[in-house]
């Protein structure tokens, strides 16, 4: 999805604000809702405005690079779902799966509203799968999930409605499968190297394997998160509590004692399926002896969501959000310092079209306002590069840039930006 690659302040008819709401307690919440990115509905339930909305899809997009890269074919499932088709995997059960939100018909048909999509899909593709010749198949979406969480306290790092990119892979056999399942594994890696987090994200060994005694995280340290992972920092190498045994660290050839507890938020996760789903639904094929076969799956889940939600937890500042280039609503914050002449803000207009006749994203300050008060908000909405243009500017011919994640401030001549 593209947007326009210009916007005045003027316009933008969200506000900042110097408080977040009262009963708002994550960080990461308090800073999106004050700067104008988010609103919150209700708790574990929040609307993405203009500025949030941005992010958020250049997060899905960076993901769907990486997936279709892959061999993915994105689709879009529906959010109801059919109660018989889950009875049969034994999951429509409440004391199976705790998360669901179940609603009925005007007929008093009983439907859920979509936490997961391994049944639907799995139950979809028997109208596709029929022999060896039809594989592999890597489909995936992006969809809004829900789900009924006890705690919602996280801010857009949890919540009970949100959008999910999950990915699943149909194949013919172990083999197929675990190729695959190595290829995503690496296009993850790359997703939270491009949007920011590479650095604080670890591939963390975890429990839920079907051929394998492991299923994989991508843990994000930070002080806000749920999870505890212990890490070998010497090797990369983590461990989720719920597998640390010493028969896990002698198979991955670790000391207990070079182990660090650390704080974390769950941002993906990749798990072999093994024939779970196809066999409770009857997903078969025929192969090349004539014989018929369950096929193996794999699941494979990031949310766009709790990844901006991280990225502002984990790497803004005392005066707000820091966003990395890949991710900014914006990647140039303009603004003109007003002068009772009118030529700061002619000049200024003149640099607005000059920039986005190149191409460059750019939110423009144009408001009448102090400022201080233009410093302050562009500090607080966080766009990696700020320029201003004032009467001591005009005068040199400059103006004066800073760089919102270093916080480095330059005076640059105007024919070079």
């Amino acid at each position: 999805m593209r947007y326009d690659n210009e916007m005045k302040q003027s316009q933008l008819f969200t506000k900042t604000r110097k408080d977040a709401p009262k009963d708002e307690v994550s960080k990461n919440a308090q800073l999106l809702i004050r700067a104008g990115f988010i609103h919150k509905e209700m708790a574990g339930v929040y609307s993405f405005l203009p500025l949030g909305l941005r992010v958020l899809k250049k997060i899905e997009n960076i993901i769907r690079e990486e997936m279709n890269k892959i061999g993915g074919q994105e689709l879009s499932l529906t959010a109801l779902q059919d109660k018989q088709v889950w009875e049969k995997t034994g999951r429509w059960d409440d004391a199976v799966l705790d998360v669901w939100f179940k609603i009925k018909l005007k007929n008093e048909t009983e439907l859920g509203l979509g936490t997961t999509h391994e049944e639907q899909l799995t139950n979809l593709m028997k109208d596709y799968i029929r022999s060896y010749r039809d594989f592999p198949i890597y489909a995936y979406q992006f969809q809004t999930k829900f789900r009924n969480e006890i705690r919602a306290k996280s801010g857009i790092m949890r919540c009970r409605e949100f959008l999910m990119k999950d990915l699943y892979s149909f194949s013919r056999d172990e083999k197929e499968h675990a190729d695959f399942y190595e290829k995503t594994k690496q296009a993850y890696i790359n997703i939270f190297n491009k949007v920011g987090l590479g650095d604080t994200t670890y591939l963390t060994f975890a429990s839920g394997g079907s051929f394998s005694p492991f299923s994989h995280e991508f843990q994000t340290l930070t002080e806000a998160g749920e999870d505890s992972i212990f890490i070998d920092e010497k090797k990369g190498i983590a461990i989720n509590r719920e597998v640390l045994t010493d028969d896990v660290l002698e198979e991955l050839q670790i000391k207990r004692e070079d182990l660090v507890e650390r704080k974390t938020v769950e941002v993906g996760n990749i798990f072999s399926l093994g024939t779970r789903f196809s066999d409770a639904l009857e997903l078969h094929y025929i192969d090349e002896k004539g014989e018929k076969k369950p096929v193996i799956m794999g699941s494979y889940g990031i949310g766009p969501g709790r990844v901006m939600g991280t990225i502002a937890e984990t790497l803004s500042d005392v005066n707000g959000l820091v966003w990395p280039t890949t991710v900014a609503p914006f990647g140039i914050h303009l603004i003109s310092i007003e002068d009772k002449s009118g030529k700061v803000k002619a000049e200024a207009d003149k640099m607005y079209e000059r920039l986005t006749a190149k191409g460059m994203e750019v939110l423009y300050d144009d408001r009448d306002v102090r400022a201080g008060e233009k410093f302050a908000d562009s500090d607080l909405i966080g766009i990696p590069l700020r320029i201003v243009m004032s009467e001591k500017t005009l005068e040199k011919g400059e103006v004066e840039t800073k760089d919102r994640m270093t916080g480095k401030i330059e005076m640059i001549k105007n024919e070079r930006i």
